[in-house]
C-alpha cells in the first residue's frame, strides 16, 4: 500500500522511541545501529516530518513523533492480537486482560486457587494501564476497573469498592501530619486525597501529591516506608493481610470506579471462559462477604 510506510521502518521508529536511543533500537532488533538510524530517516522522509531531536547524548522525540507512537504502537498491538487470534485453536489457551494493579495485587495470588480447581484450563494475563473504550482487541475476558464502560459492550458489575490511605506499618503519621508526608496517588482516578481528606474533615491544604499510571507504583513506594498511598480493597487487602501496609485512618471513602467483567462473544461459548468467570464471580463474592461479616 502505498500510502503506507514499511513495516521494519515502523518497527525501528518504535523500538528507537522505547529506548530513545538508535543503539538501544539496535539491540532490540538485532540490527546495527546505522541501519536503524536509516531507517528512521527513511521514515522521516516519508513522512516528510522529524520524528526525533538529535540531542548529545539521546534522542528526544518531536511533537510529531509524540502523536505517531501511539498510532504505531496501537497498530501492532492489533497486529499482534489479531494474529493471535488467527492461529490459536478453539478452545486454546484462555486470553484474561485486567488493569495492572488488580492483576498483580488480586489477581497473581489467587492463582494458586484456580489451577489448583481447573488444572485443564490454561490462561494468558495481559495487562493495560488505561482500560480500552470498547471489548480490548483479541481478548476473551475482561475486567476492567473504570467508570461505566460504554453501552456497546455487555459489562457485568464484579466488585465497587473504597478507597483509604496505606503505609508501612510503624509509619510516623497521624492526621494531623498527613499533609505532611509524601503522599502519592494514581492518576486520573475520580477519588483524590483531597476528596477523601475533605470526607474525613479535615483542613486539606493541596499539599503537592507524586502521580503514577497505575497503584502498583504508590502500594510499593508505600511498602517501602517512603511515604502515604491511596488504596483499596481489592488491590491493598492483600498487602495488608501479609502486613507489609496498614491501613491507618477508620475512614473509607466510596469509589467512583468499579470492576466489571466483559466477555467477547467467543468467550460466551467457551468452557474455559466459564470456568474462569464462575470462579472469579465465587471469589469475589467472598471476598464481599468476608468484609461484611461481623
Amino acid at each position: 500500500m502505498a500510502d503506507l510506510p514499511p513495516l521494519n521502518w515502523l518497527r525501528a521508529f518504535e523500538a528507537s522511541a522505547r529506548n530513545l536511543s538508535f543503539t538501544g533500537a539496535a539491540r532490540d532488533l538485532n540490527m546495527t545501529q546505522s541501519a536503524v538510524s536509516q531507517q528512521i530517516k527513511s521514515l522521516e522522509a516519508f513522512l516528510g516530518r522529524p520524528l526525533f531531536h538529535r540531542r548529545t547524548r539521546a534522542l528526544e522525540l518531536t511533537q510529531t513523533g509524540i502523536s505517531y507512537l501511539p498510532v504505531v504502537r496501537d497498530a501492532f498491538r492489533t497486529l499482534a492480537h489479531g494474529t493471535r487470534a488467527l492461529t490459536r485453536k478453539e478452545g486454546d489457551v484462555l486470553q484474561v486482560q485486567s488493569n495492572l494493579s488488580f492483576a498483580i495485587h488480586w489477581l497473581a495470588p489467587r492463582l494458586i486457587d484456580f489451577r489448583r480447581k481447573h488444572p485443564e484450563v490454561q490462561i494468558n494475563i495481559e495487562t493495560e494501564l488505561w482500560e480500552p473504550r470498547e471489548m480490548a482487541e483479541g481478548a476473551d475476558v475482561e475486567i476492567r476497573f473504570s467508570l461505566r464502560p460504554s453501552d456497546r459492550v455487555h459489562a457485568e458489575l464484579l466488585l465497587t469498592d473504597h478507597y483509604y490511605p496505606v503505609c508501612a506499618p510503624g509509619y510516623p503519621v497521624t492526621l494531623d501530619t498527613l499533609a505532611a508526608q509524601p503522599l502519592y496517588d494514581c492518576s486520573n482516578m475520580m477519588g483524590t486525597w483531597a476528596v477523601w481528606a475533605e470526607e474525613q474533615g479535615l483542613q486539606w491544604p493541596d499539599p503537592p501529591v507524586t502521580y503514577a499510571t497505575t497503584y502498583s507504583v504508590p502500594l510499593s513506594v508505600a511498602m517501602t516506608g517512603g511515604g502515604m498511598a491511596l488504596g483499596h480493597d481489592a488491590i491493598a487487602q492483600g498487602p495488608i493481610k501479609a502486613g507489609h501496609l496498614i491501613a491507618p485512618f477508620a475512614h473509607r471513602a466510596e469509589m467512583q470506579e468499579a470492576y466489571y467483567l466483559i466477555l467477547s462473544p467467543r468467550a460466551q461459548e467457551m468452557s474455559a471462559a466459564e470456568a474462569f468467570t464462575s470462579w472469579l464471580r465465587a471469589e469475589i463474592a467472598q471476598q464481599k462477604a468476608a468484609r461484611t461479616s461481623p
